[in-house]
């Protein structure tokens, strides 16, 4: 079992940035594959950014390339969201999730654990 709790969402003006941190609890933190996702009202939850249980290993939705990082530090069991150059559009509550047995998920469906969310607000 593992347990993820997020932290770091807020309110920014457009061209701020935020970084979002994900503390994993339970065991074997570092076997892991982590992502983030994002869902905003009426819309379907989508993929935001995947990392590997190394962290050699990422992968970005086309909508975040360039301005979103996703990192990892096994050692503190968390997982870490750096976005940039934030949009309206980013608005959303972000989920920070655990996959077991794949190098970087992008869909929800292979993710095994997930946190509550935190609430990101981009502001024009």
């Amino acid at each position: 079992q593992v347990q993820l709790v997020e932290s770091g969402g807020g309110l920014v003006l457009a061209g701020g940035s935020l970084r979002l941190s994900c503390a994993a609890s339970g065991r074997a933190f570092s076997s892991y594959a982590m992502g983030w996702f994002r869902q905003a009202p009426g819309k379907e939850r989508e993929f935001v950014a995947a990392i590997g249980i190394s962290g050699g290993s990422t992968k970005l939705a086309d909508s975040v390339k360039g301005r979103f990082t996703i990192s990892r530090d096994n050692a503190k069991n968390t997982v870490y969201l750096q976005m940039n150059s934030l949009k309206p559009e980013d608005t959303a509550v972000y989920y920070c999730a655990a996959s077991r047995g794949y190098v970087v998920p992008v869909t929800t469906g292979r993710y095994d654990y997930w946190g509550q969310g935190t609430q990101v607000t981009v502001s024009s």
